[in-house]
């Protein structure tokens, strides 16, 4: 487990918020005794490159809304995260906007009939751009892990791509699959 002691787990993600709760990340950042949280440093409409189209099954340079955000820990970048959405779920919501969304965007998601119910993610590691190694405060040889997660509904659409990026000694994932 990396220096944080932070383990980081998905299942919190994909599931919609009750009214009136926060977003998973600033709970369970505080069930751990931590503060978490994030900011968003950009969200727009624009072509989806061809990595973000293979992930949401669309044609390359099709209208993405992407929403770009800094995750926090305890004041700390801990994670850069890029949330995309094919542009026909997310434009003219508050997904394209870059204010923060009660419950978390999931639960905008469902609100709006878009809700998950099956997730994929494949996780890398490779060494971070220099851009990324100096949002993250990286020393030069600290590799990252790269989380790609897709998340579709029930028609086997993608509603969501996230792709984050975290300092690889400071995390730790974990899963738990349930079979049947």
């Amino acid at each position: 487990m990396g220096s944080s002691g932070w383990t980081s787990t998905s299942m919190p993600y994909l599931a919609p918020r009750a009214a009136g709760q926060s977003d998973a990340w600033s709970d369970e950042a505080k069930a751990k005794g931590r503060r978490g949280g994030q900011r968003i440093v950009e969200a727009r409409q624009t072509p989806a490159t061809p990595e973000v189209a293979a992930l949401l099954g669309l044609p390359e340079g099709q209208p993405v809304v992407i929403r770009r955000r800094v995750i926090e820990l305890d004041g700390e970048p801990c994670e850069l995260t890029d949330t995309y959405y094919p542009a026909g779920i997310a434009a003219g919501t508050p997904l394209a906007g870059t204010a923060k969304i009660p419950g978390g965007a999931v639960t905008l998601l469902a609100a709006l009939g878009h809700v998950g119910v099956r997730v994929t993610e494949h996780v890398t590691a490779r060494m971070p751009s220099t851009g990324e190694r100096e949002q993250l405060r990286l020393a030069e040889a600290e590799p990252v892990l790269l989380l790609s997660r897709v998340t579709y509904d029930a028609t086997d659409r993608a509603i969501q791509a996230d792709v984050m990026l975290m300092p690889a000694a400071r995390q730790q994932l974990r899963y738990e699959i349930r079979i049947g």
